[in-house]
């Protein structure tokens, strides 16, 4: 009998859907098997579920498929893990309360003992981070996203944990309070733009645009950035500390700029006491495709559940 050893994992991002397989017992991506595609979220649901097809498709046409586990999806919320049914309102609307398991299954042509499993997006890549990512070896990570949102996950001995005192419920910080609002106004594009308009007056599309700016001398960006990395040490300093995280992994466009704000978050982190590494995700999106695939492993399925019962 085949061993179903593969998975596929799937990154349902606002603008695409990337898709590749992985080795689970070796631990490692199948070459040649990943596919991205571009997907406006706001298409109708025929074109998104198409589009999606086509891509986990292509990825399954590389595949042995006798030996697929099954597939996951690293999917940003809000969205009924455990079901597999869309509560998004601001990305894919028009899937909102569809059977996605359903519906794929049937475009797919999947076999029955083939699982479909979800996992919110953020949290699949810092799963992804902790298994093949900066985080390997690592028994405590904690892992963001900086981007259009603040994605969070705090994870422990490979598991993502999301409740007791040592970390936010959930593992969500994006709720959080800070200064005069919550987190995810401070740590995000839009705080980028906001902040170099009150500086300087004038507007900017992001942070890539200011990291443009920055490079040429800039010394309204180059503050702007400064500025982004002293808040971000103030704020997560206390939660480094209390989850005694070993390794801190970032990930998100943001990111690409972290010559910028980085000196400044180190010199913060170390002040505040947290002493933990950072690492700067090498794998970017893929780690969150990697995640998702490691949703197929039913033995990590059934710690992953056990611990967020809400899926």
């Amino acid at each position: 009998m085949t061993e179903r050893t593969l998975s596929i994992g799937v990154d349902v991002g606002g603008s695409h859907i990337g898709c590749a397989a992985v080795d689970m017992f070796r631990g490692e991506v199948i070459p040649g098997s990943e596919t991205r595609l571009d997907l406006d979220s706001f298409a109708d649901a025929g074109t998104v579920f198409t589009t999606w097809t086509r891509a986990i498709k292509s990825t399954l046409d590389r595949i042995d498929r006798g030996r697929l586990a099954g597939i996951g999806f690293a999917m940003p919320g809000p969205f009924d893990y455990r079901n597999g049914i869309s509560k998004m309102e601001h990305k894919y609307p028009r899937l909102f309360g569809r059977d996605i398991v359903g519906e794929l299954r049937r475009r797919i042509h999947l076999e029955g003992d083939a699982r479909l499993r979800f996992l919110n997006d953020a949290t699949s890549f810092a799963v992804g981070e902790a298994w093949l990512g900066r985080g390997m070896g690592c028994q405590k990570v904690l892992a963001i996203t900086l981007g259009t949102g603040l994605g969070s996950a705090f994870i422990d001995d490979g598991i993502p944990v999301v409740d007791g005192e040592n970390v936010p419920a959930e593992g969500c910080l994006w709720h959080l309070p800070f200064r005069y609002g919550v987190a995810d106004q401070f740590f995000t594009t839009r705080w980028f733009v906001k902040a170099y308009a009150d500086r300087s007056g004038g507007k900017v599309s992001g942070a890539r645009e200011i990291a443009e700016m920055a490079d040429a001398g800039d010394p309204v960006a180059l503050a702007t950035f400064e500025r982004f990395g002293s808040n971000l040490a103030g704020f997560l300093a206390p939660w480094l500390k209390k989850f005694q995280a070993d390794v801190f992994v970032m990930g998100g466009n943001i990111t690409r700029a972290y010559r910028f704000f980085g000196p400044v978050l180190e010199q913060g982190l170390r002040e505040a006491g947290a002493e933990t590494d950072i690492e700067i995700s090498e794998m970017k999106e893929r780690a969150a495709t990697i995640g998702a695939a490691r949703l197929s492993d039913d033995d990590f399925w059934e710690k992953v559940s056990a611990r967020l019962p809400g899926i």
